[in-house]
């Protein structure tokens, strides 16, 4: 995974809003985003989906650089429940990792993603698109 895969702020916006496009009619009254990289398509999705209801839970899958195992990954999640009708919101979802840990809690949520890698696609609801698999540059990354 040496090539990297730029995405600009326009792009991002675009796709977002895409994502908006393909929930619209789904009934969804809450959202939760995984935080950091869930923040921004969720305030997005907030907005086209005029959706109130927006909590945020904190993920520490890694120290630093290294990753943690499952057993000690740290889900900060005062967001109460969610059924059917909640959104689980992240940027990207690599490895699937996140929302596999994530779902234990959220079972019958429903999980989307801006973008999704080949190996994250089968823990995902609905995505915007489906990337390659190399390293992805968000425009706050730059």
């Amino acid at each position: 995974m040496s090539e990297k895969y730029y995405i600009s702020w326009e792009e991002f916006h675009q796709d977002a809003k895409h994502l908006a496009q393909k929930l619209k009619n789904g009934g969804y009254n809450k959202i939760i985003a995984v935080s950091r990289g869930g923040l921004l398509p969720a305030g997005i999705l907030a907005y086209e989906l005029d959706i109130r209801n927006s909590q945020a839970v904190n993920v520490s899958s890694y120290d630093n650089d290294e990753f943690r195992a499952d057993a000690d990954v740290k889900i900060d999640c005062p967001a109460g429940e969610a059924d059917e009708h909640t959104l689980i919101v992240d940027d990207l979802s690599d490895s699937g990792r996140t929302f596999r840990l994530m779902r234990t809690l959220f079972p019958r949520a429903h999980f989307v993603a801006v973008y999704a890698k080949p190996r994250g696609k089968s823990v995902v609801d609905t995505c915007a698109r489906e990337i390659p698999d190399n390293w992805v540059v968000f425009p706050w990354d730059i």
